[in-house]
């Protein structure tokens, strides 16, 4: 499809006019702190230090390095810079906690056998069969789901890949009910070996009986696709107009632009993902 024909126009502006409970996943940011832990962008973090507090009688404030489970040392920053006549400060862990940033109490108290760090150092996967409260693994059944089941709830999203966050933005949204899923350009900062992963999502929700329209360029997109829509012939003002509506295997058949690409570019795995 031509840059510029209208496609992000007609879904992102239009489409929802009339189809006001439609998802949209735009482009944009996944809006948080880069230095932030999944288990805060999922929104869990307060959660977990209330199955703590409830278990150990003692306040949540104590299991968060910003508050009162901060190690006095480095308080809360995990590393120390000590000052040295005539040298450049040189950053070390500190020695108190080990890196952890907690103080030796709130490392004391335990949830189900594990501390506060060995909480947060789960994999997704763990997760799921560690906690009992329904919120908790409702939320971390969204990332198992968009294949995110390897990292822990610690990892801090500025440690992800492209495709990683692509598929983290999207897990976000799965929390919300709703039968139509509109996405503009999911792709875009993708590795190639991440589009399988991503195809493999949205045919999850297509077989849950959701509808998943795609804006997208990426051939690998369009060739597992059940239905495909070309906007063209140019962009701008030459755009706008539908020049191919049906399957991949009938585009194939067809002359227009991305047709040709589709046969040279996909030919080898056509719809080889369904």
């Amino acid at each position: 499809m031509a840059a510029g024909s209208g496609k992000s126009s007609l879904l992102l502006e239009a489409f929802p006019e009339s189809y006001p409970e439609a998802i949209m996943v735009g482009q944009g940011s996944i809006g948080i702190s880069s230095r932030s832990k999944l288990a805060t962008y999922m929104g869990i973090m307060d959660d977990i230090r209330s199955l703590l507090s409830k278990q150990t009688g003692r306040p949540a404030g104590l299991f968060s390095f910003n508050s009162l489970g901060a190690c006095p040392i480095c308080e809360g920053k995990g590393v120390t810079t000590p000052d040295v006549a005539f040298a450049d400060p040189v950053t070390t862990t500190c020695e108190a906690c080990g890196g952890t940033r907690y103080s030796d109490e709130a490392l004391s108290y335990r949830y189900e056998d594990k501390n506060i760090v060995e909480i947060l150092a789960l994999t997704i996967d763990e997760a799921v069969n560690y906690f009992k409260l329904p919120k908790i693994i409702k939320r971390v059944n969204t990332l198992k789901d968009v294949g995110l089941g390897y990292l822990t709830l610690v990892q801090t999203t500025s440690s992800l890949s492209g495709g990683e966050v692509q598929r983290l933005k999207l897990a976000s949204y799965l929390q919300k009910e709703g039968q139509i899923y509109v996405l503009d350009e999911p792709s875009v900062g993708l590795h190639a070996k991440d589009n399988g992963k991503l195809l493999d999502v949205f045919q999850t929700l297509v077989n849950r009986g959701n509808s998943v329209i795609i804006v997208e360029h990426n051939l690998d997109f369009i060739a597992a696709s059940d239905w495909v829509i070309e906007l063209g012939p140019g962009g701008g003002k030459r755009g706008g107009q539908i020049v191919f509506e049906g399957t991949p295997e009938e585009m194939v058949q067809a002359e227009t632009v991305t047709a040709k690409w589709l046969k040279t570019g996909a030919a080898e795995d056509f719809r080889s993902t369904t």
